[in-house]
């Protein structure tokens, strides 16, 4: 029997959040507010997304579980205790650059991909994008 594996993307987040501090870069992380128990500040909310700056100066008692990123934060000057399931994080990236992940939400359901059974002899070259 096939167990379900955890989901990689709390994994990952943390990562990312690590490695843009000891790099001195802002981490921001890009939240699909669309998501039941996302609680943020709805006056920030544009096109259904909201960007959050998780930086240890900006979001005070951080926690990256694998549930969940929470915080509270100061919102024009309001404060707000920020809560997004884990699930509803698009993307971490870094201000100053703009290298970060994506994250789609057909890759985080905890079950593994179906294999292929045939594989291409010829294959095409890689399609990546920038996303800055």
């Amino acid at each position: 029997m096939i167990q379900s594996s955890r989901s990689k993307r709390p994994y990952l987040i943390r990562a990312m959040h690590e490695w843009m501090g000891d790099n001195s870069h802002t981490p921001h992380i890009v939240v699909d507010t669309s998501f039941d128990g996302v609680a943020v500040p709805q006056e920030h909310i544009k096109d259904g997304k909201i960007i959050l700056n998780i930086s240890e100066t900006a979001a005070h008692n951080l926690k990256l579980t694998n549930d969940a990123v929470s915080f509270r934060a100061r919102f024009g000057g309001v404060p707000f205790d920020v809560w997004v399931p884990i699930r509803s994080v698009l993307g971490i990236y870094a201000r100053e650059t703009g290298q970060g992940m994506i994250f789609s939400h057909d890759t985080d359901h905890g079950e593994p991909p179906e294999l292929q059974e045939e594989v291409e002899e010829t294959r095409s070259r890689p399609h990546l994008t920038i996303v800055k």
